[in-house]
């Protein structure tokens, strides 16, 4: 049997084997240690001096050697902390009722969610099928087509292996040998621009059709508040964040609600505001800050040489048409790309007494 032959039996068995309901590590590990015994059998050894057996222990020495693949069980944790605090559903519930007014509420939401949730998992199969727990009852209950609340279930859980931070990406850059960071950042506008033009295909199928995503009834987006948020609301949409404000510096306009209750809620509402300027300095620190002494370094040019020891030639010496001959001539001379950075650098002074010749003392009269 050919090497091609063996790689293409052993691809077909992997997929039997899945299909078949076996575990896919064990599934991995069992068919490849098996065909790469059958690939490197020698007859002229015996069968325990295979290489298979060094190569199984390298590379799971390899991989348990690897810092980068560390953050895959982390994620992972993660995400099943999330999914036993019920943080989903929480914000599930949240997101929808934001986008209450928005036509296919439920489906929009469901598409946010699945981006946000695979964006903290980084894993497809938990967010296809925790959201196919959450969010497809509701759909089908409110009257929506099975085919948009499907699509945007199974739609929204491959966003979770292209926007970072994603478990794809991590094991590709360790098997690849490229930077996570790069990475990262080349995947990040993608898939944000990819659940933008879902959210506008719903909107869009919605709007032109709407019997396939009936608004909701006011009794399911409704939810009772306190009676001091009731007397904080303010304008035509009885919003409650400017009386929310107002009640902060003057807490008698929260009917005794107190200084407490206020500040928590105050809290609460900067969240977004402190994530979002939190996430735009970081991405100005980085890319301003941290980069700036390499785009420095780089971007030194031969006037600036010029400069200084046209600046430092009259106080080293009275006679400076030498000093501004050589300044014109190093501003004239044009430099390869690149040349500038393998100059060395002078101090201010010493570039002028290096390279301005000393005129000779004219003899008293």
């Amino acid at each position: 049997m050919s090497d091609p032959s063996l790689g293409l039996t052993m691809l077909g068995l992997i997929v039997v084997a899945i299909m078949m309901g076996y575990p896919t590590a064990f599934t991995l590990m069992g068919l490849g240690a098996i065909f790469g015994f059958i690939a490197f059998w020698d007859p002229a050894h015996h069968w325990w001096q295979n290489r298979i057996f060094d190569l199984i222990a390298q590379r799971t020495y390899g991989v348990m050697t690897n810092d980068t693949l560390l953050s895959v069980p982390l994620f992972v944790f993660m995400g099943y902390i999330m999914e036993r605090a019920a943080l989903v559903d929480r914000m599930f519930h949240s997101v929808q009722l934001a986008f209450r007014r928005v036509p296919a509420s439920l489906a929009v939401t469901t598409l946010l969610v699945c981006a946000f949730w695979g964006i903290a998992s980084g894993i497809v199969g938990a967010v296809v099928v925790l959201m196919g727990v959450i969010a497809m009852r509701p759909m089908l209950k409110a009257g929506y087509d099975v085919k948009l609340a499907s699509g945007a279930i199974t739609a929204g859980g491959t966003l979770g292996i292209l926007i970072p931070p994603s478990v794809m990406l991590i094991v590709y850059a360790a098997v690849a040998g490229q930077s996570i960071v790069k990475l990262y950042a080349a995947a990040m506008l993608p898939g944000f621009f990819l659940t933008f033009l879902y959210l506008v295909y719903i909107l869009g199928w919605a709007i032109i059709n709407p019997k396939i995503a009936p608004k909701l009834p006011p009794d399911q987006y409704r939810v009772t508040v306190p009676e001091y948020l009731r007397a904080l609301e303010r304008g035509r949409s009885r919003s409650v964040v400017p009386g929310l404000i107002a009640a902060a510096l003057r807490p008698i306009a929260a009917g005794g609600a107190g200084w407490r209750v206020i500040a928590r809620d105050i809290a609460a509402l900067s969240v977004p505001i402190m994530l979002t300027f939190g996430t735009f300095a970081a991405t100005w620190w980085y890319v301003v800050i941290y980069n700036a002494p390499e785009a420095a370094t780089a971007a030194v040019s031969p006037a600036t040489k010029a400069t200084a020891v046209s600046t430092a030639g009259p106080a080293s010496s009275p006679s400076a048409p030498p000093t501004a001959t050589v300044g014109a001539r190093a501003e004239d001379k044009p430099q390869e790309l690149g040349a500038a950075a393998e100059d060395k650098p002078q101090e201010l002074g010493a570039a002028g007494e290096s390279e301005s010749p000393t005129a000779p003392a004219k003899p008293d009269a």
